[in-house]
């Protein structure tokens, strides 16, 4: 264990319930102390609803804290155990270079895991280094913070700071670690290694702090665990859905990277679309487009048919009626997802009420995007700022007759117009991370310059105000020949 204990100034206040799970599940694991550690930069808005003082944060036992060379008082870290399926194959996985310092519990009662990412080895690295590069964690910073502005649930970055130490990739990268808050980090894969390393009372241990740390009591009489199981299908569903309204690609959706919170977790090979094109993939390991934004929806359910599998043995004693009511379960997430979907839509088309042909408009709509090559975001953009002409679209005979069914259903609507357009203006992002603009911050703040990175940041901390400010940001990237890929493992 590290021997530098952080004081009580900072404001932690860490509870440790995951640690008095069956120790199968995790291993007791102090982070790597970093060599000379610096703050980069620090979520003071998060912090504070943390219960944490800024200011401590940043003098030198706050920022040593954030780096792992110091343990916060009352912490006990550990590094998870889990497994998973990666591009559908079935291996153990773990923390390999992440540490659980524990939850801290905010003033109001609620409870958040602090776990330092790119904070060294631990037992499940895999011969990797356990670090992390300073740019993937200001990605991470960027992309998370930018999904929580846009009313995503998400995992969230309280800090990035730099090691003083470089780290060895394609080149030599300067190391740093990220301090990442979430409901919790039980995961899919979670349940898989209960599933397959434990026995069924350690798998039914994990099922019941996952229902008390995140869910209500089920209704008398109902099993427990097929209980679990919806409310995981339920937020999940509502999540994919809101993915897909944004244009969110999440790039690895493997089973150990869905949080079973129903937060969106592990900002890897993540991108925004540009251009409207259903089989997006940015992953440059994803050759046959698994994950694309297509797929998304399909690639949920195939997860949560996994997580399925594993509590068969905690919904019935008798294997036909447990696999009888996990596919119950699972049939639900069509109806939900679609349901979340239409009604997204809906709002981003100002549409208040509700039409049997409201799936067909919003269809005809993404076709004509996607044959104009249109810009995802933009296009409602546009439409919110009831200037169609600057669409891509606009001047085709088809998108006339699709303007012409649009009105003629708001038509059909007792809201004004201008509620409509207000309705639009709060579900329809003014800007989005752009893969240009992240990639513009990313490279100015490994030399030094966070000043790029620090404007970025105010911009999509504002994504709906359509403000002035914010017109340059939503400037399409200069044609490239070559498509926009992210990587994993940095």
């Amino acid at each position: 264990m590290t021997e530098k204990k952080a004081g009580r100034s900072a404001g932690w206040n860490f509870d440790n319930s995951y640690a008095r799970l069956p120790q199968t599940f995790f291993t007791e694991q102090p982070p790597t102390p970093a060599r000379s550690p610096k703050l980069v930069i620090l979520n003071e808005a998060l912090a504070g609803s943390l219960g944490l003082n800024s200011d401590a944060l940043k003098r030198e036992d706050g920022v040593e804290a954030l780096a792992g060379s110091q343990i916060p008082e009352g912490a006990l870290p550990l590094a998870q155990a889990y497994a998973g399926h990666q591009f559908g194959y079935f291996t153990m996985l773990g923390d390999g270079r992440a540490v659980l310092l524990g939850e801290q519990v905010t003033p109001d009662g609620q409870r958040f895991d602090i776990q330092l990412k790119g904070a060294g080895r631990t037992p499940y690295s895999r011969r990797g280094d356990g670090r992390a590069a300073l740019g993937p964690m200001l990605r991470e910073y960027i992309i998370s913070e930018a999904m929580h502005a846009l009313g995503i649930p998400t995992t969230r970055s309280l800090a990035v700071v730099t090691t003083g130490e470089n780290i060895i990739r394609e080149t030599y990268l300067p190391g740093a670690v990220l301090t990442r808050v979430a409901a919790s980090h039980i995961r899919v894969g979670t349940f898989q290694y209960a599933a397959k390393w434990g026995t069924k009372e350690e798998l039914q241990a994990l099922a019941d702090y996952t229902l008390e740390r995140h869910f209500a009591k089920p209704d008398e009489g109902e099993n427990r665990y097929l209980f679990l199981l919806k409310e995981v299908i339920k937020r999940q569903a509502a999540l994919i859905a809101k993915w897909q309204l944004v244009g969110f690609i999440h790039g690895v959706m493997n089973t150990d990277n869905m949080a079973l919170s129903g937060e969106t977790i592990d900002y890897g090979p993540c991108a925004f679309m540009d251009t409207f094109d259903p089989a997006t993939v940015f992953s440059s390991i994803d050759e046959q487009g698994r994950y694309a934004y297509a797929n998304q929806p399909y690639i949920a359910v195939w997860n949560l048919s996994r997580f399925a599998e594993t509590l068969l043995p905690l919904l019935h004693d008798d294997q036909e009626q447990a696999v009888k009511a996990a596919e119950g379960a699972l049939a639900g997430f069509a109806e939900q997802y679609t349901g979340e979907w239409l009604n997204g839509m809906r709002a981003k088309l100002g549409l208040f009420t509700e039409e049997e042909q409201d799936g067909s408009l919003v269809e005809s709509l993404l076709k004509l995007m996607e044959k104009e090559k249109a810009d995802y975001t933009n296009t409602f953009r546009a439409l919110t700022l009831d200037k169609p002409q600057e669409s891509a679209m606009f001047g085709t005979p088809e998108f006339t007759e699709w303007l012409g069914q649009w009105q003629a259903r708001w038509d059909r609507q007792p809201q004004s117009k201008e509620e409509s357009l207000q309705l639009m203006r709060q579900n329809n992002p003014a800007v989005i991370p752009r893969n240009h603009r992240v990639e513009a911050a990313l490279d100015a703040a490994v030399t030094g310059d966070f000043s790029v990175l620090e404007r970025l940041l105010d911009v999509l901390a504002r994504p709906f105000a359509y403000t002035t400010d914010q017109e340059e940001y939503a400037a399409l990237p200069a044609p490239s020949h070559y498509p926009y890929q992210t990587y994993c493992g940095t």
